[in-house]
């Protein structure tokens, strides 16, 4: 832990001090960190991150309660695991009793939890909940907003939080640029595939997919489906394209289809499938750049019933019939075959 803690804080700069656990007193550790901070001169925030225990272990509650006495923080942070339950908030109830906390950090809530346990730590502690991790990285560390975690409780999503991500990845050139190419009918597989790669940096593709609108409640259901993947395969099957190919898709025929295949490892079905998706996407797409906002609320409620947007639907529910059935191409042959052989064997019975 010592280690990772180095290495995280190593990323944006910020020196550490660590001792080996072993035989240290823990609030003498707490103390040497401190005045090497004040050695330092140019630090005007010390965090004592101590060890992670639970709260029926006494010995490691006394500990805390002899730091908090010895080195007086300004704030008493509690990191709670969203996904324990009822458990964190019986941990957050203990803490608070013994150290009167200022404010709490809700974790793991990239998850399946949808963050219920954030209105019952509040309500047993009484203090604020200020931050919320939605990942490892230090980026996925987020101010915590009443309003958008009821959002996402009710299932009704978090459209802010939403656009804010889109914002810190989108290029308003490039959007301008991408606007002028979907009136235009010139959206292409290319775009697409840089759109895609755009999305996948806002973050995982449960959580994004859990800030649309209607959603939440389909994730949940789902917890095997994986949006990530999906985007994965499709991906894989576009850069498996020439670059003919993909600003034109309709130049895939039979032969075509069968290379893009063996290259991305996908059904010949599945290209074709892709295809006629990204043709009504595109089309829809041109539709909606001359509409109004009303209008567009509306043809984007249709667009995320379509295959491409859904979860559930697409490549996934393909491939599984493709299992099933086998090779489509190869199913197609022997049916052939199949009648041709009652047809020769008409001829004889007559």
């Amino acid at each position: 832990a010592i280690e990772q803690l180095k290495v995280i804080a190593g990323q944006v700069d910020v020196p550490v001090h660590a001792e080996a656990p072993e035989g240290n007193n823990a609030v003498k550790v707490c103390q040497n960190g401190l005045n090497q901070a004040k050695k330092l001169g140019n630090v005007d925030t010390v965090i004592l991150d101590t060890a992670g225990r639970l709260h029926v272990d006494e010995d490691l509650m006394k500990e805390l309660e002899q730091i908090e006495r010895k080195l007086q923080p300004d704030q008493v942070i509690f990191a709670c695991d969203a996904m324990t339950g009822q458990d964190a908030v019986n941990s957050a109830k203990a803490f608070n009793d013994a150290l009167e906390l200022d404010g709490v950090i809700l974790t793991k809530l990239d998850g399946d939890t949808r963050g219920g346990a954030a209105l019952s730590v509040k309500e047993v502690t009484g203090v604020p909940i200020k931050y919320i991790g939605v990942g490892e990285a230090l980026d996925r560390l987020e101010p915590f907003h009443p309003d958008r975690m009821a959002g996402r409780i009710l299932g009704m999503g978090d459209v802010v939080s939403l656009v804010e991500k889109a914002q810190e990845q989108f290029n308003e050139e490039e959007a301008a640029d991408l606007q002028n190419r979907m009136a235009s009918g010139k959206f292409s597989l290319n775009d697409f595939q840089k759109q895609m790669a755009t999305i996948r940096k806002m973050g995982p593709m449960r959580e994004i997919m859990k800030m649309i609108p209607g959603m939440g409640g389909l994730m949940d259901t789902n917890p095997d489906v994986d949006p990530g993947s999906e985007m994965k395969r499709i991906d894989a099957i576009i850069s498996s394209m020439t670059p003919a190919e993909r600003e034109d898709p309709g130049l895939i025929d039979h032969s075509r289809r069968r290379r893009i295949a063996l290259g991305s490892g996908a059904d010949p079905s599945d290209i074709s499938r892709l295809v006629k998706d990204f043709n009504n996407m595109a089309g829809m797409m041109q539709k909606m750049a001359g509409m109004g906002m009303r209008d567009k609320m509306k043809a984007m409620r249709e667009l995320s019933s379509g295959a491409m947007m859904d979860p559930m639907g697409g490549m996934g529910k393909k491939k599984e019939r493709s299992k099933r059935g086998g090779d489509p191409l190869k199913l197609r042959e022997k049916k052939k075959k199949e009648r041709k052989d009652k047809k020769k064997q008409r001829k004889k019975n007559r």
